[in-house]
């Protein structure tokens, strides 16, 4: 017989969750403290091992969810990571995902409970083994994806202002855009619904907000089409 399950070698399988959030001004980061050796009491990302009835997705919601509260967040799987001594405790790999919440929706008790708290990517503390790696990633796909396609959903409230929508790309791509263009470009996209509600909080006579429409964007995602800034 070629292989032999039993004299091959077992390695340990982990999932760790790079959790984005925005609070309408910064791209912000969920970290929690480790609370056991190594290590301990350091910044690290959420995570934890596969068990055996799991699927890597199955994993990466139980971990999300056990921390945020929510079901059915949207996740991407990101890149595995292998370096033989990226853990010193025995051999493991990792596979990191990404996800996008609106911070606004969290559960504030259960980011209590695991002594979370939000960073500004532009912030964050340095992190425990090849965790500042994965949120390295993470950030450069998370810009592509900006690049590529319109982001919003998961990430801004159900209804928003072009104001809000413009500072959480600038927030992902950290850069300036020019207002005009940028609302040109979205405009043309024809995915969103201008509301006749307006927030009056940001200024004087107030900004109107607006809805996506998620059927024109699935659509448009499967018949295939590119955004650029």
């Amino acid at each position: 017989m070629l292989n032999n399950y039993n004299t091959e070698d077992k390695v340990l399988l982990a999932v760790d969750c790079i959790i984005f959030g925005f609070d309408n001004e910064e791209l912000k980061i969920l970290l929690i403290k480790r609370d056991f050796e190594p290590e301990k009491g350091k910044w690290s990302l959420m995570g934890g091992f596969l068990k055996n009835h799991e699927t890597l997705d199955n994993a990466a919601n139980r971990i999300l969810h056990h921390l945020t509260g929510f079901h059915n967040i949207y996740m991407e799987q990101l890149y595995s990571f292998s370096k033989v001594d990226r853990d010193p405790v025995d051999r493991t790999i990792s596979v990191a995902y990404y996800a996008l919440i609106n911070i606004e929706d969290h559960n504030e008790e259960l980011i209590e409970k695991y002594s979370a708290k939000w960073f500004n990517i532009s912030e964050a503390p340095s992190l425990i083994f090849d965790h500042d790696i994965m949120v390295e990633h993470a950030i450069r796909r998370l810009r592509h994806r900006t690049s590529t396609k319109p982001v919003g959903f998961e990430l801004l409230p159900e209804k928003f202002t072009m104001r809000q929508l413009q500072k959480l790309y600038e927030a992902i791509l950290d850069e300036k855009l020019d207002k005009r263009n940028f609302i040109n470009k979205i405009n043309a996209l024809d995915i969103l619904h201008k509301l006749d509600e307006k927030d009056m909080n940001s200024s004087r006579k107030g900004s109107f907000l607006y809805q996506f429409d998620k059927e024109k964007y699935d659509k448009k995602v499967l018949d295939g089409f590119t955004f650029k800034l």
